[in-house]
């Protein structure tokens, strides 16, 4: 018998500005700066006390990666929207191992060569003693795909890093994930995608990119 069609929206939104500078960013645990938080309440519609406005969006679930530049505020905004929340380690950001909290401008000279053989080759990317980058791709696309076993109907709020969502937006607009720098993603990008799940098959499309701003109203 045919599964039955349903379907599901996922909002996702990157953290804000954290602290630290400008380094590389994996699994490093630096909190949101003031401007951080501003970023994602803007992004969201929520007022600056964190209250919820008349547009904030009544998410049936907030999903959120381990690490404090996400989790605080998926916290905060799940209390106060009153939807249960759900931290999942698959959300977390590569790890970059070594390179991880380096300072910018050196992690580029450092890894030019394997960024440039990754252009070429998917598994060229492996951070030194860290997560290498076929083995995060599986991982975000399973985290991905297990959205779709969410009820019909469910309005998702994903609190994610930027790596994590140049996998799922790419392979969302099919996309060569070694392709998609022209990809703007922000601090607090948020983003819409609406699944239809059909015959256990995925079909998704991306409604609304790089949202911030926006009131949550025109979404």
């Amino acid at each position: 018998m045919p599964s039955p069609a349903k379907t599901i929206i996922v909002d996702f939104i990157r953290h804000g500005e954290p602290e630290g500078g400008d380094i590389l960013r994996g699994r490093v645990d630096p909190v949101l700066t003031t401007l951080g938080w501003t970023q994602m309440r803007k992004a969201i519609s929520l007022s600056e006390s964190l209250q919820p406005s008349e547009t904030t969006p009544d998410w049936s679930e907030v999903i959120s990666s381990p690490l404090k530049r996400c989790r605080f505020f998926a916290e905060q905004v799940a209390e106060h929207t009153q939807s249960p929340i759900t931290i999942a380690d698959q959300w977390q950001e590569i790890d970059y191992g070594d390179w991880d909290g380096m300072q910018i401008s050196e992690w580029r000279k450092i890894a030019a060569d394997q960024f440039n053989a990754f252009r070429k080759d998917l598994s060229a990317l492996v951070p030194p003693n860290g997560e290498d980058y076929l083995s995060f791709k599986d991982r975000i696309q399973s985290a991905w795909q297990g959205l779709a076993s969410k009820e019909d109907g469910s309005h998702l709020l994903v609190v994610t890093h930027g790596g994590v969502l140049r996998v799922v937006l790419p392979t969302v607009l099919g996309m060569p994930l070694n392709r998609s720098f022209p990809l703007y993603i922000p601090f607090a990008c948020f983003s819409r995608v609406k699944l239809e799940i059909i015959n256990g098959k995925i079909n998704a499309s991306l409604i609304l990119h790089n949202g911030a701003e926006h009131p949550a109203s025109s979404l």
